[in-house]
Protein backbone atom coordinates (compact mmCIF):
# COMPACT_ATOMS: atom_id res chain seq x y z
CA UNK A 1 0.00 0.00 0.00
CA UNK A 2 1.16 3.53 -0.76
CA UNK A 3 0.32 6.18 1.87
CA UNK A 4 0.68 9.96 1.86
CA UNK A 5 1.61 11.28 5.31
CA UNK A 6 1.10 15.01 5.74
CA UNK A 7 2.04 17.31 8.62
CA UNK A 8 2.16 21.07 9.23
CA UNK A 9 5.10 20.72 11.65
CA UNK A 10 8.29 18.76 11.08
CA UNK A 11 11.36 19.27 13.27
CA UNK A 12 14.54 17.29 13.61
CA UNK A 13 15.81 17.07 16.23
CA UNK A 14 12.32 17.17 17.70
CA UNK A 15 11.70 20.12 20.03
CA UNK A 16 9.00 18.30 22.01
CA UNK A 17 6.72 15.31 22.28
CA UNK A 18 4.33 16.12 19.39
CA UNK A 19 7.26 16.66 17.02
CA UNK A 20 8.89 13.43 18.22
CA UNK A 21 5.62 11.62 17.54
CA UNK A 22 5.70 12.81 13.92
CA UNK A 23 9.29 11.64 13.40
CA UNK A 24 8.66 8.22 14.93
CA UNK A 25 5.36 7.81 13.07
CA UNK A 26 7.22 8.33 9.79
CA UNK A 27 9.86 5.81 10.86
CA UNK A 28 7.23 3.19 11.72
CA UNK A 29 5.09 3.75 8.62
CA UNK A 30 8.09 3.57 6.33
CA UNK A 31 8.63 -0.01 7.52
CA UNK A 32 5.16 -1.26 6.55
CA UNK A 33 4.17 0.68 3.42
CA UNK A 34 5.47 2.82 0.60
CA UNK A 35 5.38 6.22 2.26
CA UNK A 36 5.25 9.69 0.74
CA UNK A 37 5.61 12.82 2.88
CA UNK A 38 3.95 16.20 2.35
CA UNK A 39 5.32 18.84 4.71
CA UNK A 40 2.94 21.81 4.77
CA UNK A 41 5.65 24.14 5.98
CA UNK A 42 5.23 27.75 7.12
CA UNK A 43 8.18 29.92 6.15
CA UNK A 44 9.41 30.08 9.73
CA UNK A 45 9.94 26.29 9.90
CA UNK A 46 12.21 25.45 6.98
CA UNK A 47 13.78 22.00 6.94
CA UNK A 48 17.55 21.87 7.01
CA UNK A 49 19.27 20.07 4.16
CA UNK A 50 20.31 17.35 6.61
CA UNK A 51 16.75 16.86 7.86
CA UNK A 52 15.37 16.80 4.33
CA UNK A 53 17.90 14.15 3.35
CA UNK A 54 16.93 12.11 6.41
CA UNK A 55 13.24 12.05 5.50
CA UNK A 56 14.04 11.38 1.87
CA UNK A 57 15.89 8.26 3.05
CA UNK A 58 12.67 7.01 4.68
CA UNK A 59 10.11 8.11 2.10
CA UNK A 60 9.54 7.44 -1.56
CA UNK A 61 8.63 11.08 -2.26
CA UNK A 62 9.00 14.21 -0.11
CA UNK A 63 7.06 17.37 -0.93
CA UNK A 64 7.88 20.61 0.88
CA UNK A 65 5.74 23.68 0.32
CA UNK A 66 6.41 27.01 2.00
CA UNK A 67 3.04 28.60 1.17
CA UNK A 68 4.43 31.94 0.19
CA UNK A 69 0.98 33.50 0.56
CA UNK A 70 1.09 33.16 4.35
CA UNK A 71 2.22 36.11 6.43
CA UNK A 72 5.46 35.94 8.39
CA UNK A 73 3.60 37.54 11.30
CA UNK A 74 2.28 34.71 13.47
CA UNK A 75 -0.93 36.57 14.39
CA UNK A 76 -1.78 37.39 10.78
CA UNK A 77 -0.88 33.81 9.82
CA UNK A 78 -3.35 32.54 12.44
CA UNK A 79 -6.09 34.73 10.96
CA UNK A 80 -5.26 33.38 7.49
CA UNK A 81 -5.58 29.81 8.72
CA UNK A 82 -8.87 30.54 10.51
CA UNK A 83 -10.36 31.86 7.28
CA UNK A 84 -8.91 28.95 5.27
CA UNK A 85 -6.85 31.14 2.93
CA UNK A 86 -4.23 28.40 2.70
CA UNK A 87 -6.43 25.28 2.92
CA UNK A 88 -7.36 25.31 -0.77
CA UNK A 89 -3.68 25.44 -1.73
CA UNK A 90 -2.78 22.62 0.65
CA UNK A 91 -5.68 20.47 -0.53
CA UNK A 92 -4.80 21.10 -4.17
CA UNK A 93 -1.19 19.99 -3.75
CA UNK A 94 -2.26 16.94 -1.76
CA UNK A 95 -4.85 15.83 -4.29
CA UNK A 96 -2.53 16.43 -7.24
CA UNK A 97 -0.01 14.12 -5.58
CA UNK A 98 -2.42 11.31 -4.71
CA UNK A 99 -3.79 11.38 -8.26
CA UNK A 100 -0.33 11.33 -9.77
CA UNK A 101 0.73 8.23 -7.81
CA UNK A 102 -2.68 6.56 -7.46
CA UNK A 103 -2.65 6.88 -3.65
CA UNK A 104 -5.87 6.06 -1.83
CA UNK A 105 -4.82 6.63 1.80
CA UNK A 106 -3.87 9.95 3.42
CA UNK A 107 -2.55 10.06 6.98
CA UNK A 108 -2.92 13.47 8.67
CA UNK A 109 -0.26 14.04 11.32
CA UNK A 110 -1.25 16.67 13.89
CA UNK A 111 -4.83 15.68 13.17
CA UNK A 112 -6.01 17.81 16.11
CA UNK A 113 -5.13 20.95 14.16
CA UNK A 114 -5.68 19.62 10.64
CA UNK A 115 -9.48 19.41 10.66
CA UNK A 116 -10.07 22.24 8.12
CA UNK A 117 -7.79 20.46 5.64
CA UNK A 118 -9.31 17.05 6.38
CA UNK A 119 -12.79 18.43 5.76
CA UNK A 120 -11.76 20.14 2.52
CA UNK A 121 -10.02 17.04 1.15
CA UNK A 122 -12.99 14.87 2.09
CA UNK A 123 -15.36 17.16 0.18
CA UNK A 124 -13.11 17.28 -2.88
CA UNK A 125 -12.28 13.56 -2.92
CA UNK A 126 -14.76 11.49 -0.89
CA UNK A 127 -13.21 8.30 -2.28
CA UNK A 128 -9.94 8.79 -0.36
CA UNK A 129 -9.36 6.91 2.91
CA UNK A 130 -8.48 9.48 5.57
CA UNK A 131 -6.67 8.92 8.88
CA UNK A 132 -6.81 11.61 11.56
CA UNK A 133 -3.77 11.07 13.77
CA UNK A 134 -4.16 12.50 17.29
CA UNK A 135 -1.53 12.86 19.99
CA UNK A 136 -4.13 13.64 22.69
CA UNK A 137 -7.77 14.43 23.28
CA UNK A 138 -7.35 18.14 22.75
CA UNK A 139 -10.68 19.11 24.30
CA UNK A 140 -9.49 17.45 27.51
CA UNK A 141 -6.16 19.24 27.21
CA UNK A 142 -8.08 22.53 27.12
CA UNK A 143 -10.87 21.86 29.62
CA UNK A 144 -8.65 20.32 32.30
CA UNK A 145 -7.26 23.79 32.97
CA UNK A 146 -10.69 25.03 34.13
CA UNK A 147 -10.09 24.35 37.86
CA UNK A 148 -6.94 26.49 37.65
CA UNK A 149 -8.52 29.43 35.83
CA UNK A 150 -10.87 32.27 36.74
CA UNK A 151 -12.78 35.15 35.22
CA UNK A 152 -12.65 35.82 31.50
CA UNK A 153 -9.86 33.28 31.02
CA UNK A 154 -12.10 30.56 32.47
CA UNK A 155 -14.88 31.52 30.07
CA UNK A 156 -12.45 31.46 27.14
CA UNK A 157 -11.19 28.01 28.11
CA UNK A 158 -14.71 26.64 28.35
CA UNK A 159 -15.65 28.03 24.92
CA UNK A 160 -12.43 26.73 23.29
CA UNK A 161 -12.99 23.30 24.79
CA UNK A 162 -16.57 23.09 23.56
CA UNK A 163 -15.52 24.15 20.06
CA UNK A 164 -12.83 21.47 20.02
CA UNK A 165 -15.34 18.85 21.19
CA UNK A 166 -17.53 19.80 18.23
CA UNK A 167 -14.60 19.25 15.85
CA UNK A 168 -13.78 15.91 17.48
CA UNK A 169 -17.35 14.69 17.00
CA UNK A 170 -17.15 15.71 13.35
CA UNK A 171 -13.84 14.11 12.44
CA UNK A 172 -14.38 10.73 14.15
CA UNK A 173 -17.27 10.16 11.73
CA UNK A 174 -15.71 11.90 8.73
CA UNK A 175 -12.40 10.00 8.81
CA UNK A 176 -12.02 6.29 8.14
CA UNK A 177 -9.69 6.03 11.15
CA UNK A 178 -8.98 8.27 14.13
CA UNK A 179 -5.89 7.19 16.03
CA UNK A 180 -5.53 7.34 19.81
CA UNK A 181 -2.29 7.14 21.78
CA UNK A 182 -3.81 5.07 24.59
CA UNK A 183 -6.91 3.16 25.63
CA UNK A 184 -7.84 6.16 27.78
CA UNK A 185 -8.01 8.39 24.70
CA UNK A 186 -9.55 5.63 22.58
CA UNK A 187 -12.44 5.19 25.04
CA UNK A 188 -13.31 8.87 24.65
CA UNK A 189 -13.21 8.80 20.85
CA UNK A 190 -15.26 5.58 20.74
CA UNK A 191 -17.88 7.18 22.98
CA UNK A 192 -18.53 9.95 20.45
CA UNK A 193 -18.13 7.92 17.22
CA UNK A 194 -21.03 6.32 15.37
CA UNK A 195 -18.66 3.47 14.44
CA UNK A 196 -16.27 2.66 17.34
CA UNK A 197 -14.20 0.41 15.04
CA UNK A 198 -12.92 3.55 13.33
CA UNK A 199 -10.89 4.28 16.48
CA UNK A 200 -7.48 2.57 16.38
CA UNK A 201 -4.47 2.63 18.72
CA UNK A 202 -1.30 4.31 17.47
CA UNK A 203 0.88 4.89 20.52
CA UNK A 204 3.51 7.40 21.43
CA UNK A 205 6.82 5.53 21.28
CA UNK A 206 10.53 6.24 21.21
CA UNK A 207 13.45 4.88 19.22
CA UNK A 208 15.39 3.39 22.12
CA UNK A 209 18.53 2.93 20.01
CA UNK A 210 18.95 6.72 19.84
CA UNK A 211 19.08 7.12 23.63
CA UNK A 212 22.78 6.56 24.22
CA UNK A 213 24.27 7.93 27.42
CA UNK A 214 26.43 11.02 26.68
CA UNK A 215 28.90 12.67 29.05
CA UNK A 216 27.30 15.04 31.55
CA UNK A 217 27.52 18.82 31.10
CA UNK A 218 30.76 20.15 32.53
CA UNK A 219 28.98 22.14 35.24
CA UNK A 220 26.41 19.49 36.26
CA UNK A 221 25.76 19.59 40.00
CA UNK A 222 24.31 16.72 42.01
CA UNK A 223 22.14 15.63 43.67
CA UNK A 224 19.86 16.88 40.92
CA UNK A 225 16.24 16.76 39.83
CA UNK A 226 15.11 17.51 36.30
CA UNK A 227 12.05 18.86 34.52
CA UNK A 228 11.98 19.04 30.73
CA UNK A 229 9.41 20.18 28.21
CA UNK A 230 8.16 23.08 26.12
CA UNK A 231 7.41 26.16 28.21
CA UNK A 232 5.39 28.14 25.70
CA UNK A 233 3.53 30.66 27.84
CA UNK A 234 2.57 31.54 31.41
CA UNK A 235 -0.47 29.26 31.63
CA UNK A 236 0.94 26.27 29.73
CA UNK A 237 0.93 22.84 31.42
CA UNK A 238 4.73 22.81 31.68
CA UNK A 239 4.91 26.38 32.97
CA UNK A 240 2.30 25.57 35.63
CA UNK A 241 4.18 22.38 36.55
CA UNK A 242 7.52 24.18 36.93
CA UNK A 243 5.99 26.90 39.10
CA UNK A 244 4.42 24.25 41.32
CA UNK A 245 7.81 22.60 41.85
CA UNK A 246 9.54 25.94 42.47
CA UNK A 247 6.93 27.38 44.82
CA UNK A 248 5.54 24.35 46.68
CA UNK A 249 7.75 21.28 46.28
CA UNK A 250 11.31 22.65 46.27
CA UNK A 251 11.02 24.44 49.65
CA UNK A 252 10.07 21.10 51.24
CA UNK A 253 12.99 19.33 49.55
CA UNK A 254 15.47 21.96 50.71
CA UNK A 255 14.72 21.17 54.35
CA UNK A 256 16.51 17.81 54.06
CA UNK A 257 18.56 18.37 50.89
CA UNK A 258 19.71 22.01 50.93
CA UNK A 259 22.19 21.46 48.10
CA UNK A 260 19.70 19.80 45.74
CA UNK A 261 19.94 21.28 42.26
CA UNK A 262 16.90 21.77 40.04
CA UNK A 263 17.31 21.76 36.24
CA UNK A 264 14.55 23.26 34.07
CA UNK A 265 15.30 22.18 30.52
CA UNK A 266 13.65 22.81 27.16
CA UNK A 267 12.20 25.23 24.67
CA UNK A 268 11.37 28.68 26.09
CA UNK A 269 12.30 27.64 29.62
CA UNK A 270 14.74 30.56 29.67
CA UNK A 271 11.98 32.97 28.63
CA UNK A 272 9.73 31.87 31.48
CA UNK A 273 12.31 31.22 34.22
CA UNK A 274 15.59 32.77 33.10
CA UNK A 275 15.12 35.58 35.62
CA UNK A 276 15.46 33.28 38.64
CA UNK A 277 18.38 34.23 40.84
CA UNK A 278 18.69 30.97 42.78
CA UNK A 279 22.18 29.48 42.21
CA UNK A 280 20.66 26.04 42.88
CA UNK A 281 18.30 26.32 39.89
CA UNK A 282 19.62 26.09 36.31
CA UNK A 283 17.42 27.06 33.35
CA UNK A 284 18.89 25.94 30.04
CA UNK A 285 16.52 27.12 27.32
CA UNK A 286 16.44 25.15 24.08
CA UNK A 287 19.18 22.51 23.75
CA UNK A 288 20.33 20.42 20.77
CA UNK A 289 19.63 17.42 23.01
CA UNK A 290 18.36 16.99 26.57
CA UNK A 291 20.25 13.71 26.99
CA UNK A 292 23.42 15.13 28.64
CA UNK A 293 21.18 16.29 31.48
CA UNK A 294 18.53 13.55 31.49
CA UNK A 295 21.03 10.69 31.49
CA UNK A 296 23.08 12.11 34.36
CA UNK A 297 20.61 13.40 36.95
CA UNK A 298 19.13 11.62 39.95
CA UNK A 299 15.35 11.96 39.52
CA UNK A 300 13.19 13.04 36.57
CA UNK A 301 9.91 14.82 37.27
CA UNK A 302 6.52 14.72 35.51
CA UNK A 303 4.45 17.05 37.75
CA UNK A 304 1.57 17.75 35.35
CA UNK A 305 -1.83 18.89 36.57
CA UNK A 306 -3.58 19.28 33.23
CA UNK A 307 -2.71 17.64 29.90
CA UNK A 308 -3.90 14.84 27.65
CA UNK A 309 -2.25 12.01 25.74
CA UNK A 310 0.76 10.07 27.04
CA UNK A 311 4.04 11.49 28.23
CA UNK A 312 7.23 11.12 26.22
CA UNK A 313 8.98 12.34 29.39
CA UNK A 314 8.26 9.00 31.06
CA UNK A 315 9.30 6.96 28.02
CA UNK A 316 12.54 8.91 27.62
CA UNK A 317 13.49 8.68 31.29
CA UNK A 318 12.76 4.96 31.16
CA UNK A 319 14.97 4.54 28.10
CA UNK A 320 17.77 6.37 29.91
CA UNK A 321 17.44 4.39 33.14
CA UNK A 322 16.46 7.39 35.26
CA UNK A 323 13.94 7.01 38.12
CA UNK A 324 10.74 9.05 37.93
CA UNK A 325 8.20 10.81 40.08
CA UNK A 326 4.93 11.70 38.34
CA UNK A 327 1.47 12.93 39.18
CA UNK A 328 -1.39 10.56 38.43
CA UNK A 329 -2.36 12.61 35.39
CA UNK A 330 1.26 12.73 34.22
CA UNK A 331 1.27 8.94 33.90
CA UNK A 332 -2.20 8.74 32.32
CA UNK A 333 -2.62 6.21 29.53
CA UNK A 334 0.62 4.34 30.26
CA UNK A 335 0.70 0.91 31.97
CA UNK A 336 3.24 2.23 34.46
CA UNK A 337 2.54 1.03 38.01
CA UNK A 338 3.22 3.08 41.12
CA UNK A 339 6.00 1.43 43.10
CA UNK A 340 7.07 -0.81 40.23
CA UNK A 341 8.00 1.48 37.34
CA UNK A 342 7.88 4.93 39.00
CA UNK A 343 6.47 6.74 42.03
CA UNK A 344 3.17 8.61 41.75
CA UNK A 345 2.25 11.53 44.00
CA UNK A 346 -0.24 14.37 43.65
CA UNK A 347 0.20 16.78 46.56
CA UNK A 348 3.29 18.88 47.15
CA UNK A 349 4.17 16.98 50.34
CA UNK A 350 3.69 13.59 48.69
CA UNK A 351 5.67 14.63 45.61
CA UNK A 352 8.57 15.93 47.72
CA UNK A 353 8.52 12.76 49.86
CA UNK A 354 8.69 10.57 46.75
CA UNK A 355 11.70 12.50 45.44
CA UNK A 356 13.45 12.24 48.82
CA UNK A 357 12.73 8.52 48.89
CA UNK A 358 14.48 8.01 45.56
CA UNK A 359 17.41 10.25 46.53
CA UNK A 360 17.94 8.31 49.75
CA UNK A 361 17.23 4.77 48.52
CA UNK A 362 19.35 4.26 45.43
CA UNK A 363 18.51 0.55 45.26
CA UNK A 364 14.82 1.39 44.94
CA UNK A 365 15.64 4.08 42.39
CA UNK A 366 17.66 1.59 40.32
CA UNK A 367 14.94 -1.08 40.49
CA UNK A 368 12.22 1.33 39.33
CA UNK A 369 14.41 2.65 36.51
CA UNK A 370 15.24 -0.87 35.32
CA UNK A 371 11.57 -1.92 35.35
CA UNK A 372 10.54 1.21 33.49
CA UNK A 373 13.16 0.65 30.80
CA UNK A 374 11.93 -2.93 30.33
CA UNK A 375 8.37 -1.63 29.94
CA UNK A 376 9.49 0.86 27.27
CA UNK A 377 11.48 -1.79 25.41
CA UNK A 378 8.57 -4.24 25.41
CA UNK A 379 5.65 -1.94 24.56
CA UNK A 380 6.84 1.45 23.30
CA UNK A 381 9.43 0.83 20.59
CA UNK A 382 9.40 1.69 16.88
CA UNK A 383 8.79 -2.02 16.20
CA UNK A 384 5.61 -1.98 18.29
CA UNK A 385 4.41 1.17 16.53
CA UNK A 386 5.08 -0.42 13.14
CA UNK A 387 2.86 -3.35 14.15
CA UNK A 388 0.08 -0.91 15.09
CA UNK A 389 0.52 0.91 11.78
CA UNK A 390 0.24 -2.36 9.90
CA UNK A 391 -2.95 -3.23 11.79
CA UNK A 392 -4.49 0.14 10.86
CA UNK A 393 -3.64 -0.29 7.17
CA UNK A 394 -5.07 -3.83 7.17
CA UNK A 395 -8.24 -2.48 8.76
CA UNK A 396 -8.56 0.01 5.90
CA UNK A 397 -7.97 -2.65 3.26
CA UNK A 398 -10.83 -4.72 4.67
CA UNK A 399 -13.33 -1.89 4.36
Amino acid sequence: MRVLFTTPILERPAAGGPQLRIENSIKALSRVCTLDLFYRAPRSHDLSAESLAYYQSLCSEVLVNDFGGLSRNRYLRKVQRIFSMDVDAEAGILIDHVDRFDIRTVWFGYGNISFPLIRRVSRMRPDLRLICDTDSVWSRFILRELPLAAGLRRQGIRLAGLLKQRQERAWVDLCDVTTAVSEVDAEYYRSIARDPERIQLFSNVIDIATYRVPPPPADLRRPAIYLAGTFGHYHSPMDTAARWILEEVLPILRRTHPDLHFYIVGKDSDKQFGHLGDPRVTVTGTLPSVLPYLCNIDVALVPLHFESGTRFKILEAGACGIPLVSTTLGAEGLPAIDGRHLLIADTANEFASAIIRLLNDRQLAMTLATNCRELVEQQFSIDSLARQAQAILRHLEQK
